[in-house]
C-alpha cells in the first residue's frame, strides 16, 4: 500500500509526539488526561492575544449553570449573527481553556462574537448531557440575554471532533424545534457523525497519527452513548432542511471517512455544503496551529468558506425583512 502523504510540520510534530515517554491518554484516569491536554495548548497553540471583549457568562442549563464564554473582537457591536463554539476531546476532556485560542482568532476572522460552551463532560455526566447542554446553551443565545450584551439576529454551530458532533446534533435539534432566531450555518472540523459503522480510515490510520484507536475506544466508553440514535451519529437521521454547512476533514484522521460522509449526505439531502480536507494533516489541527503552521492555512480556509455563507444568509434575512 502506498504511504499517504504527510506534510513536513505535521510529520515533525507526530515524531515529537510518539517519541514522548509516559503513559498515553487511554492509560490515564480522565483528570490526567484532561490535565495533559490542556498542557500541550501552550505549545502547540499560539496565544489568545487583545479582544475588544472576553467575558465569563453563566448559563441555565438542564443539570445547573453551564460556563461559557464570550470572544469578541470588539467591545460592543450592532445586532447580528452569534457563533456557538462546542470544543472537542472526545466528550470526556478539554474545556473554554483548551479551544481559547482558536475562539480568539474565529472571532477575529469572522468579525462575529463566539461563545464557547464548557458542557458537561463524561464519564461524570455521560450522553446525553452533553448534546442537551449545548441545546439548551444555544437557545440561550439565540434569545439574546441581557448577560450577553449582544443581540443575536442568526446563530452560526461550530465544534471540532466531539464538538463538530455536538454542532451537528444542536443544528438537527434547533431544525426541528426551532429557537428565537434561525440556525443559519454550521461548520464542522473533522466530525464524529456516525459510531455505528467501522469505516476504512478508521483502520488505516489507528496508530501513529495522534488520535489512535485506543484513545477512541477510551472515549467512547466513557461517554456511553446509544449508537444508532441521532444524537450519536447523526449521519444516520434526515439531513434535509439542515443549515448551510462547511465540514473539514483531515486526511491523516482515523474519523476522517465519518467526515467524508457527513459532506456528501448532506449533498445528497439538496444541503448546500462545502468541503474541505486537509492533505497531510492530522485530528486536533485547530489546536495546533503553533506545533504544525501550516495548519493557519486550513482553518483559515475553511473561515473563509463559513464568512461567505453567512453573509448570504444575513442578505436573505434582510430581503425577507423588506419585502414583510
Amino acid at each position: 500500500m502506498t504511504e499517504p502523504f504527510v506534510r513536513p510540520d505535521t510529520k515533525a510534530f507526530l515524531g515529537f509526539v510518539n517519541a514522548m515517554p509516559g503513559p498515553k491518554m487511554h492509560e490515564m484516569d480522565p483528570a490526567g488526561a484532561r490535565a495533559q491536554y490542556l498542557a500541550m495548548k501552550d505549545i502547540a497553540d499560539p496565544p489568545i492575544g487583545e479582544l475588544g471583549t472576553r467575558l465569563d457568562l453563566a448559563i441555565p442549563g438542564p443539570a445547573g449553570d453551564i460556563p461559557a464564554t464570550l470572544f469578541d473582537t470588539r467591545a460592543d457591536r450592532a445586532p447580528g449573527p452569534a457563533v456557538a463554539f462546542f470544543h472537542g476531546g472526545g466528550f470526556v476532556i478539554g474545556d473554554i481553556a483548551t479551544h481559547a485560542s482558536f475562539c480568539a482568532a474565529m472571532t477575529r476572522a469572522l468579525d462575529l462574537p463566539v461563545i464557547s460552551i464548557d458542557y458537561r463532560l463524561a464519564p461524570e455526566a455521560p450522553w446525553p448531557a452533553a448534546p442537551d447542554d449545548c441545546e439548551a446553551a444555544t437557545r440561550w443565545i439565540a434569545d439574546s440575554p441581557a448577560e450577553l450584551n449582544r443581540a443575536v439576529t442568526s446563530l452560526v454551530v461550530c465544534g471540532d471532533s466531539a464538538g463538530g458532533n455536538l454542532a451537528i446534533v444542536t443544528a438537527a435539534a434547533l431544525r426541528d424545534a426551532p429557537a428565537k432566531v434561525p440556525v443559519v450555518a454550521q461548520l464542522a472540523f473533522y466530525p464524529a457523525t456516525d459510531a455505528t459503522a467501522d469505516y476504512p480510515s478508521y483502520s488505516e490510520f489507528a496508530e501513529g497519527y495522534l488520535l489512535t484507536r485506543a484513545s477512541m475506544e477510551w472515549f467512547n466508553a466513557a461517554y456511553g452513548a446509544e449508537a444508532e440514535h441521532i444524537r450519536t451519529s447523526p449521519l444516520k437521521g434526515d439531513l434535509a432542511g439542515m443549515p448551510p454547512a462547511v465540514v473539514v476533514t483531515a486526511s491523516l484522521d482515523p474519523i476522517r471517512d465519518q467526515g467524508r460522509a457527513y459532506a456528501a449526505a448532506l449533498a445528497q439531502a439538496g444541503v448546500a455544503v462545502v468541503f474541505r480536507e486537509a492533505k497531510g494533516n492530522i485530528h486536533g489541527f485547530i489546536t495546533l496551529r503553533q506545533a504544525i503552521p501550516s495548519s493557519v492555512g486550513d482553518v483559515a480556509g475553511a473561515f473563509a468558506a463559513l464568512k461567505t455563507l453567512v453573509v448570504e444568509a444575513e442578505g436573505e434575512r434582510v430581503m425577507a425583512q423588506a419585502a414583510a
